[in-house]
């Protein structure tokens, strides 16, 4: 039987919602762009015009200083430190998870892991900081362990379900052929769940490279440890609202992001939908 052809008018709104949803997510890419190579009196002059000349002044003046480059160490430091580490804790716990959960006890952390899900974390900032506060952990380390925590919740909620949907007798094979539980974890089951890391890999890095909330509360005691979200933040008092360095600095934060989402939608989309039909 041949699904009904689409209609006319459907085709134009729905080309018109995609249009308008370009907009609103290019305009303000192009705003960003255009003033990082503008003086702060040609972006006074006409804030949407394309710049007369391509001005490096800002770049120049961002790489400059030395506070810069101390930021982006603390963000890559903190980025790929914490998504190894959920690299490392997510799958495997998802695994043991997975493959026990007629079990109630591990029944029962799946559970309450994915009670993280419904809880909005404008809820728990307070009492997490002030947690940490008496940890004495306002620090990376600290920043670091909260991540990993906040990410088990929707990892493992992906990984179990992918999981689960994997044949039992692939892994009953290994063991035949004399593998333990854990060369079968590594040489079987890692391979087969490459989407799903992938998937986690860039939704993680994206997440904790943007992320403002966290660091505002956990790194805001002193200059030295902020991450770049928390130097933009600070523009307004550091540069005396010059906001073509602003975005200058916000344009360089965002270019190896783009890339890297660029890259890696393709593996988002197939981890994301494997995920949700298998199990």
């Amino acid at each position: 039987m041949k699904l009904k052809r689409e209609g006319l008018g459907w085709r134009i709104l729905r080309n018109i919602l995609v249009l308008s949803g370009l907009i609103l997510i290019l305009c303000p890419l192009y705003l960003v762009v255009i003033n990082s190579f503008k003086t702060l009196e040609e972006a006074g002059k006409n804030f949407f015009a394309l710049p007369s000349s391509l001005n490096f002044t800002n770049f120049i003046e961002l790489f400059s200083n030395s506070n810069y480059w101390v930021f982006l160490s603390n963000s890559l430091k903190i980025t790929c430190i914490s998504v190894g580490l959920i690299l490392i804790f997510v799958p495997s716990l998802s695994y043991a998870i997975a493959r026990n959960f007629n079990k109630k006890y591990y029944r029962s952390i799946y559970y309450y892991l994915l009670m993280g899900l419904f809880i909005p974390s404008q809820v728990i900032m307070l009492p997490v900081t002030k947690m940490m506060t008496g940890l004495n952990m306002l620090n990376h380390t600290g920043l670091i362990i909260l991540y990993l925590a906040f990410s088990l919740t929707q990892g493992i909620f992906l990984f179990v379900n992918y999981i689960k949907g994997l044949p039992y007798e692939i892994e009953e094979s290994a063991h035949i052929d004399g593998c333990n539980v854990f060369q079968t974890y590594v040489k079987i089951i890692l391979p087969l769940v490459k989407p799903m890391i992938a998937t986690l890999l860039i939704m993680d890095t994206l997440w904790i490279w943007n992320d403002f909330m966290l660091p505002l509360l956990m790194l805001n005691r002193s200059q030295d440890i902020w991450t770049l979200p928390l130097f933009q933040y600070n523009f307004k008092t550091e540069y005396s609202f010059n906001y073509t360095m602003a975005f200058t600095a916000y344009l360089m934060a965002m270019a190896p992001m783009l890339i890297i989402y660029c890259m890696g939608q393709k593996y988002i989309i197939k981890g994301l939908t494997a995920g949700s039909v298998k199990g």
